[in-house]
């Protein structure tokens, strides 16, 4: 029987996009401070912060002989700053107002590994936002949706409506890019229920 993943990640959105395709999985908690070190690119910090997350749920779970963990962590970049979970509404209408009407790019880094062997990819996804009114934002803020969102928003909520063109992984602008990740996972034996491979 296939051992279940550890997956290092409160998002049920992360959940969710692995029970898409079937992955079992155990969650795990980590203990990871998200701070961007100076000079470090939206690519580093993101995969920096993944391998970092992996590592901490690793250390976390006791009987961690042989398990495989995945974590996760998802960036939006909008005119080289990186936007990370809105601190309140007016960073979150900050933020919204920047993406209006404008292109960012979303980098998701996704780790597979062990306590003895890591693997980390990172994909890349550009976005193009319509131009969005304030009402619609403070009307969107006060949705919830964008609380516990990179950029203040979700792709597949509410805010799709502001989407006017996606080139890339939509999944990864969602938190897990599945293309990486199923990669990632069939390099450590681990398929889903519904596997095309099995």
């Amino acid at each position: 029987m296939q051992q279940k993943l550890l997956l290092a990640s409160a998002s049920p959105r992360r959940q969710q996009l692995l029970q898409q395709i079937g992955v079992a999985f155990d969650l795990v908690e980590h203990s990871v401070h998200e701070q961007r070190q100076a000079g470090e690119s939206a690519t580093q910090f993101t995969r920096r912060m993944s391998e970092e997350k992996a590592r901490s749920a690793l250390d976390k779970w006791q009987d961690n002989e042989g398990r495989v963990v995945l974590a996760a962590d998802t960036a939006v970049v909008c005119a080289g700053e990186i936007m990370g979970k809105p601190k309140d509404r007016n960073d979150a209408i900050a933020m919204l107002s920047q993406l209006s009407g404008a292109e960012h790019t979303v980098f998701s880094a996704v780790t597979v590994g062990t306590v003895d062997s890591r693997q980390t990819l990172v994909s890349q996804t550009t976005v193009e936002f319509r131009s969005i009114q304030q009402q619609e934002i403070i009307n969107y803020w006060n949705t919830g949706e964008p609380r516990d969102k990179a950029g203040a928003y979700g792709i597949q909520g509410y805010a799709a409506v502001f989407v006017r063109s996606l080139s890339g992984s939509y999944s990864g602008v969602m938190g897990l890019p599945l293309y990486e990740t199923a990669q990632l996972l069939q390099a450590y034996s681990i398929t889903g229920t519904g596997s095309l491979n099995s």
